[in-house]
């Protein structure tokens, strides 16, 4: 079997890849509830012979699925938790609620889960065909949104001994994700007070929401004076109930901290923590803090992105039809304008940014290949992954597809919406083949698992990985904190 024919029988499953990929979108499971997805995806990789492990890093609806006995070790990583909240209707082109309140893949875990679990066999299919020595392990990592699952995998050991991991990422432009993210923490801060009547006694009641309240215009004020590229978000979680004559005995916000490196995300945390005390000391509450979760910054690979991007400009990238263009069109419709997406991938090169925008200018659809810099300094990605608690751990790379219509913001219902149609399908099938095709050539030229371990030695400079989330702090789902 060569590289065409491993392509090819990815074609002849992609009907499994599709099913599974549209059933996760159904089931819709936000962070560390993900079982039906789970069990769909653990039984596809048994009726395909792999060995599958339950439970890994003691995470419920985490698993790993192994083919191969010895040689490298390459491991391939699937997502598939949903956020709240972006319940949407597959196909439309307006908003409209599948279930009212209910979840949606407003990220693409759904796609991402059937691209890997794709790959993942493909390689198998080609060891064997090949009588290739090597191991091939699809990771099943829960509870990115919010969760860190890979964070908590890779605190209890679970990616050690791979030489090489892979991902991808349903984006809307087909390139390699060379590129840092942002480390974060994410807390969750408690306020007790005491209730009382709002009018007859005010002065007996302590009010737990003023402290929430008081705790976000510090941090407001604290905005200033940290750091341009941290970020600072908040979501209160508990208001203390529906009734405006009591003074609200309890009130809760859950903070999510961002900076360019954990150290960074560590400081701001503390101080944000000051203000929360000060908070309750203002009010004469009562505060408790709850780390949630934390994921650590990408630390980037060259060397394997140079041989991920070889294996993209070979494929052949999806062809739409008018249908699917028009719809295409119709979503980017209903998006705000903003700067090109080229721009997240090519902040250093700007000219070659206006190039690509000329090139796609008037299309809905990315239908060429971002070019790579293998020389360009790291970029920064204004967002987190739990990727990056893998990529300090082992090389890592990762490549992103076009799904989705460009300019269609991530965590929204426009992708939600696309998520289950042929365009997501597409972008899907491309980005199996890239890792697929990478996964083997490196499989075959051991010398590229040296040069890629070399260079992320080189880049931690003698610092090792410490997971950020501390001990005694365990996966959560949404629903429970």
């Amino acid at each position: 079997m060569n590289k065409k024919e491993m392509y090819r029988y990815l074609d002849e499953i992609s009907d499994v890849l599709t099913e599974a990929s549209d059933k996760i979108w159904d089931y819709a499971e936000t962070a560390f509830e993900e079982f039906k997805s789970v069990a769909l995806l653990k039984d596809i990789m048994k009726r395909y012979c792999f060995r599958v492990e339950e439970k890994s890093g003691g995470i419920d609806t985490a698993f790993c699925a192994a083919k191969g006995e010895s040689g490298p070790v390459v491991g391939i990583l699937a997502e598939y938790d949903a956020l709240s909240g972006l319940s949407q209707k597959a196909g439309a082109s307006e908003r409209s609620e599948a279930a009212p309140g209910g979840n949606g893949h407003g990220c693409g875990h759904n796609i991402f889960a059937g691209g890997s679990i794709g790959a993942a066999i493909a390689v198998a299919k080609y060891m064997e065909a090949n009588s290739l020595p090597g191991v091939v392990k699809l990771f099943g990592c829960p509870g990115e949104e919010g969760g860190s699952g890979k964070a908590f995998m890779a605190r209890e050991g679970v990616f050690k001994g791979l030489d090489v991991s892979f991902a991808w990422h349903p984006m809307s432009v087909n390139a390699i994700l060379d590129m840092s993210a942002l480390a974060n923490y994410q807390v969750l801060y408690k306020f007790k007070g005491i209730a009382s009547h709002a009018a007859a006694a005010p002065h007996r009641g302590r009010s737990a929401l003023d402290a929430v309240e008081l705790m976000n215009v510090g941090v407001n004020f604290l905005r200033e004076h940290v750091i341009q590229e941290a970020r600072i978000h908040y979501a209160i979680t508990n208001s203390g109930g529906f009734s405006p004559n009591v003074v609200q005995p309890l009130a809760e916000v859950l903070y999510l901290i961002r900076a360019p490196k954990t150290p960074q995300v560590d400081e701001i945390y503390k101080r944000i923590n000051k203000i929360a005390q000060g908070a309750a000391m203002m009010t004469e509450t009562e505060l408790e803090i709850q780390f949630v979760k934390a994921c650590a910054n990408i630390v980037p690979n060259k060397t394997l992105s140079k041989v991920m991007h070889d294996n993209l400009i070979e494929q052949d990238l999806p062809k739409y039809s008018p249908e699917e263009l028009e719809f295409a069109a119709k979503i980017a419709g209903t998006v705000l304008p903003s700067e090109s997406d080229l721009l997240r991938f090519m902040p250093f090169n700007a000219s070659d940014a206006r190039k690509c925008a000329k090139l796609l200018e008037g299309k809905s659809m990315c239908d060429i290949v971002l070019p790579f810099f293998e020389n360009a300094p790291d970029a920064l990605l204004p967002a987190s992954s739990d990727v990056g608690d893998v990529s300090w751990n082992v090389p890592t790379a990762q490549v992103v597809t076009s799904c989705y219509a460009m300019g269609t913001p991530e965590h929204s219902w426009q992708l939600v919406s696309q998520g289950r149609t042929s365009l997501a399908h597409k972008g899907m099938m491309l980005a199996a083949k890239v890792m697929a095709g990478t996964a083997v050539d490196v499989m075959e030229k051991p010398d590229v698992i040296k040069r890629a371990s070399d260079e992320l030695a080189s880049r931690l400079n003698g610092d090792s990985y410490r997971c950020a989330i501390p001990l005694d702090v365990k996966p959560r789902p949404i629903s429970r904190l």
